[in-house]
């Protein structure tokens, strides 16, 4: 019995026994688990770098730039933006490439440049490049500011309220050009090589993103002009058209001076209007060799005569569009050789909203020609006059009897083609001077001071805006090219 007691007391004793080896053992394979893991991650917190890497191909040739970050980041003697640092080193690599077209834009770059080609903005209005370490004027934007202030294409812009640009990217230059409608900006412009600096002061305004102008003038003939490629031209110039067709259009003059350039889309669609069915475009080279041709569509086709107008601030897109309906739709061109941009660029954004614009290819015309920096001679060359050209006028300046300055100079060859007789043109404000500016000051209905000024200033140069309007050469060059073919 005893003996019978004592088994039922080991029976127990061994099944708890038994128990406390297998918790033992589940404890033991968890300790270990833990521990390799616990090892694992000093490993890769602690243990050489290449433990960081552990699935990622190494790139030797990021090494010597993250060395560069982590040793500013570490020993610079003042904390750093490391933001900035990032946005410098891709600022840099971009720039490297040495080519005006391609660029790193920050958050708020990447936004101004989504306004100028989407929606209207607050500026002067007027498209510009880095070129060779200065910020050149592609063209001003219609009706802008920048135009009335007679800012022309290839006008060097050397200071932004007295801050030098040279050596700043476009979109740099940008920010600082832009700003609230109503302010102030002063830019020393340089227009040609040995001419004296001269400083304009422009106030900033709206400027919308209208890009097409179409007006009837006589005979039948509809000038519509094309400021810059956007988003909604393609749909904006079938209104225009479908407005010069109920008002009689029998020809058009499709005027592109001035026009930037601006998306690639648009371009495309707007040459398929004067271009026939299966006849190239233009066509794109990439990196590898390969090219590839884009051609004409078939839809609606614009049949009237057409004349297309272009200039040196005929850029880009402009030029594709007039090489394909030069080449392909044999529709002559008048006025001056274009820009000469013969490359196209697209656009990387990042996830912070940041982006690349970069240089993807270059453009061919339908024959095969690459313009780039060359340009695209017009079959009817012709120049504008030289007063058209003439240097802004600073209404806040003050010209009066022995003012002496290119201003009086500008002022004296207004008055001349006006109809005015400033005596002589020598930028010596005379008598004579002031007797052509009160003769002006009552035709105008303004104080009649003989100084020239304020309201009297901002009158003279729209007038002679409006002069240069009703007598453009390329305009009358174009319409009579058309009326030979209207008969």
């Amino acid at each position: 019995m005893e003996e019978n007691q004592n088994n039922r007391e080991d029976t127990p004793q061994h099944a708890g026994f038994i128990q406390m080896k297998k918790f033992r053992f589940v404890m033991l394979i968890f300790l270990i688990v833990f521990l390799t893991a616990g090892v694992t991650i000093l490993a890769l917190s602690f243990g050489d770098e290449k433990a960081v890497n552990v699935g990622m191909q190494e790139r030797a040739e990021f090494n010597k730039l993250y060395n560069t970050y982590d040793k500013l980041k570490k020993s610079y003697f003042q904390d750093v933006d490391e933001e900035k640092l990032v946005d410098g080193a891709i600022d840099g690599m971009v720039k490297s490439l040495d080519d005006p077209y391609s660029d790193y834009m920050t958050k708020e770059e990447s936004k101004v440049f989504e306004e100028s080609i989407t929606s209207s903005f607050e500026g002067i209005g007027a498209e510009i490049q880095e070129k060779n370490g200065a910020i050149v004027v592609v063209s001003p934007i219609k009706g802008s500011p920048a135009e009335k202030a007679g800012i022309e294409p290839n006008d060097k812009i050397t200071e932004v309220d007295g801050k030098s640009v040279r050596g700043m990217s476009a979109n740099e230059a940008v920010l600082l050009i832009r700003g609230e409608k109503g302010t102030k900006v002063t830019l020393t412009i340089e227009r040609k090589e040995g001419e004296e600096p001269k400083k304009v002061t422009i106030t900033r305004d709206e400027i919308p993103i209208n890009t097409v102008y179409p007006e009837m003038l006589d005979n039948g003939v509809a000038k519509i002009q094309i400021t810059s490629f956007s988003s909604h031209t393609d749909k904006d110039l079938s209104e225009a058209l479908k407005e010069m067709e109920d008002k009689g259009m029998k020809s058009l003059i499709l005027d592109l001076r001035k026009n930037p350039g601006g998306l690639l889309d648009q371009a495309i669609s707007i040459s398929n209007l004067f271009v026939p069915k299966g006849k190239m475009l233009f066509q794109v080279a990439n990196k590898d060799g390969k090219v590839e041709e884009y051609v004409a569509k078939d839809g609606k086709k614009i049949t009237v005569p057409t004349v297309v107008l272009v200039d040196e601030g005929s850029a880009s897109a402009s030029e594709i569009l007039a090489a394909a309906v030069s080449e392909s739709a044999g529709i002559p061109l008048v006025g001056e050789k274009t820009f000469g941009k013969g490359t196209v660029q697209t656009t990387y954004e990042f996830q912070d909203g940041s982006n690349i614009k970069y240089t993807m290819a270059k453009w061919l015309t339908p024959d095969g020609n690459w313009i780039n920096e060359k340009g695209i001679e017009p079959d009817k060359k012709v120049a504008m006059p030289k007063y058209a050209s003439l240097s802004y006028i600073d209404p806040d300046h003050k010209l009066k009897v022995d003012s002496a300055s290119s201003d009086v100079k500008a002022a004296e060859q207004i008055l001349k083609e006006l109809g005015y007789n400033p005596g002589k043109v020598d930028s010596f404000y005379d008598e004579d001077t002031k007797n052509a500016v009160m003769e002006f000051q009552k035709d105008e209905k303004l104080e009649t001071t003989g100084v020239l000024t304020g309201d009297t200033t901002i009158a003279l140069m729209n007038k002679i805006r409006e002069h240069l309007q009703e007598n453009d050469p390329q305009v009358k060059e174009a319409a009579k090219m058309l009326s030979k073919k209207n008969k």
